[in-house]
């Protein structure tokens, strides 16, 4: 019975950009090579911890929403918890009204990041001060 899946792990923030990437898609390729789907993915980014782990105050983000067998969870947990570069993890179950919020939330995302940028409007008495100062 194939079920969907939410994981979010915290990898360490001494990874270069290209050591985070590798180990994302380290774990893309685990699910898809154990029959899963990647339905979604999003990167946080670099966040500050609520409290200390490993001695790291930060950590790199990273959430893969995914569908597949419950058996592959373990493999999947296994394989986070052999990584030294994977300081946390967390993966839960989506039952019908998750999926259906995680799905909503897609969508708003997507809206915003495809709204057209309105600029704010330049009060004259900034670009004046502005002005004056580069001439001082």
């Amino acid at each position: 019975m194939i079920k969907q899946y939410e994981t979010v792990f915290i990898a360490t923030p001494v990874l270069s950009e290209s050591q985070m990437k590798e180990a994302v898609a380290k774990y893309i390729q685990l699910i898809k090579d154990n029959g899963g789907e990647v339905v979604y993915e999003e990167d946080w980014g670099l966040k500050q911890l609520a409290y200390p782990i490993q001695h790291k105050t930060s950590g790199f983000y990273y959430l893969i929403e995914f569908k597949s067998n419950p058996e592959f969870i373990a493999t999947l947990e296994t394989q986070y918890h052999r990584d030294e570069r994977i300081i946390r993890y967390l993966t839960v179950a989506l039952d019908k009204n998750a999926v259906a919020y995680a799905e909503h939330r897609r969508q708003v995302r997507n809206a915003k990041a495809n709204a057209p940028k309105v600029e704010e409007p330049v009060v004259e008495a900034e670009v004046e001060a502005e002005v004056e100062e580069k001439e001082d």
